[in-house]
């Protein structure tokens, strides 16, 4: 299992997709995750700080497990299926819960939680990146800090 960092999210252009960017944090391999419009907007906004008048989703169920005493520990990428990853929430006490990766990296950036991806996953969809394509991981940074949510409103999960 190897522990992930998320670069961030983009919109996949002609498809309007968006795509969540995560990165080994003690290795060179990204994983490329399709991801819905609504949950892109939660990863972008948190990332960038924003704090919205009203709880989203992700901040609702942050809330919840507080109040219900529990503790989030980790976020799992576990699986990949036909083109569909799982993930699961692993809680104190052993719990662990199903979960889409998109609600989970929103909820694990929300917690401040390691996020780790199974190494069948990295073997399976994992990208290495060539030094001389660095600078297109560069673009893709300049592009996350220059993106705001509204630009995923549009956006149709696949």
């Amino acid at each position: 299992m190897s522990e992930m960092r998320v670069v961030g999210v983009r919109v996949e252009l002609p498809a309007n997709q968006p795509i969540l960017l995560l990165r080994e944090t003690q290795g060179d391999r990204y994983l490329p995750i399709w991801i819905g419009s609504v949950e892109a907007t939660a990863i972008a906004l948190e990332q960038q700080g924003v704090k919205p008048a009203r709880p989203l989703t992700h901040d609702l169920l942050k809330d919840v497990i507080g109040a219900l005493g529990r503790r989030l520990e980790q976020v799992r990428i576990t699986d990949l299926q036909e083109g569909t990853f799982y993930a699961e929430l692993v809680f104190d006490g052993g719990i662990t819960v199903s979960a889409r990766p998109s609600d989970s990296v929103a909820l694990a950036l929300r917690i401040g939680v390691p996020i780790h991806a199974d190494e069948s996953v990295l073997a399976e969809a994992g990208l290495v990146i060539p030094d001389e394509q660095e600078d297109e991981v560069e673009k893709f940074r300049e592009f996350l800090d220059s993106v705001s949510p509204e630009d995923f409103r549009g956006a149709q999960p696949g």
